[in-house]
């Protein structure tokens, strides 16, 4: 808290008046880069030509916050305290929201409730994925092993959209092409 106060310009106690401790702090932070991000991806969304570039505009949105501000991140979504028993995890579940829910309805298509909920079920996991492969490519773009922000944004859309075997596969020598629609698992059943 003291070198945020410091960073600020102010006093350890002013910062206290408006943050009782630092979750009080982090959960203020986590809103306003939620907000921030919903505005980024709400946009991104809206300037695609297609679904699939409504996707990978929003990765990379995502990834530009957090290449932008990797501090900020990690503080918004990493215990402050060893005594803090999980990361912040309203601001993932905003996120996911934020992300998931219209492609959850884009990818439902039918108005029943089995299309719907595997939707949502594709959209969550897809946050999931799209965080674990920024975090990982926040952790190793230093290191010569990480792609650029546009190509991983790129190859993520390529995994959420085709599939990460199809995606794979395709470029090896004797690969069998894979039926549209059809997934791996129930193709030979």
């Amino acid at each position: 808290m003291e070198e945020i106060a410091q960073s600020a310009g102010t006093s350890k106690s002013i910062v206290y008046r408006y943050f009782v401790d630092k979750p009080g702090l982090q959960a203020a932070v986590g809103a306003a880069v939620v907000e921030d991000l919903n505005a980024a991806l709400d946009a991104a969304g809206r300037e695609a030509a297609t679904p699939r570039d409504a996707l990978r505009a929003m990765i990379d949105a995502y990834l530009a916050m957090i290449e932008g501000s990797p501090n900020v991140y990690w503080f918004v979504t990493r215990p402050v305290s060893e005594n803090a028993s999980a990361p912040l995890g309203h601001f993932m579940d905003a996120v996911a929201m934020l992300v998931a829910r219209p492609f959850a309805r884009l990818l439902a298509g039918a108005d029943d409730g089995e299309s719907a909920a595997m939707a949502d079920l594709w959209g969550s996991g897809a946050v999931g994925f799209v965080r674990g492969a920024g975090e990982w490519w926040l952790a190793h773009r230093g290191d010569g092993d990480a792609p650029a922000r546009t190509g991983l944004a790129e190859r993520v859309t390529a995994w959420l959209w085709t599939g990460p075997v199809s995606a794979l596969t395709r470029s090896l020598p004797g690969a069998a092409p894979q039926p549209p629609g059809i997934p791996a698992d129930e193709e030979q059943s």
